[in-house]
């Protein structure tokens, strides 16, 4: 049981996904609510956007990105996967394969900065001096 929900299966047959796949998500069928899970793809794409732009990667990679996010979670649930991690991580491999390679430490502190700017707590070092901005 365990081997075979952590399988993943490449092939040039399951390029496009069925209307069950597309009907019935792993995370509507561990609860979560299709607007929900709607809402949470919109902003992981987003997010794969806006760190694509601050790494000064090419938009090819971030489509690639955000294409890859969203096929893992036709295949893996919200429920079981940290989707800001899936985000990191569909960015570093999509800026790899379309020839962007960036270092994952890049790519977690930019997705660090975003997550402390969307939450409106943030400090930027420039040339030896600190700006903060808290609520």
């Amino acid at each position: 049981m365990a081997a075979e929900r952590h399988r993943v299966v490449l092939s040039l047959d399951n390029v496009l996904l069925t209307e069950d796949k597309l009907r019935e998500t792993p995370s509507m069928a561990h609860g979560l609510d299709r607007e929900v899970e709607t809402d949470m793809r919109m902003l992981s794409c987003e997010f794969i956007q806006s760190a694509g732009v601050l790494l000064r990667l090419p938009q090819v990679a971030m489509a690639t990105a955000q294409v890859i996010f969203q096929r893992f979670y036709f295949s893996k649930s919200f429920i079981n996967h940290d989707f800001e991690h899936v985000s990191m991580a569909s960015l570093f491999l999509a800026a790899k394969i379309e020839e962007s390679p960036r270092r994952v430490r890049d790519v977690i502190n930019v997705f660090h900065f975003l997550k402390q700017k969307a939450n409106g707590n943030f400090v930027i070092q420039h040339s030896g001096c600190k700006l903060q901005q808290c609520n």
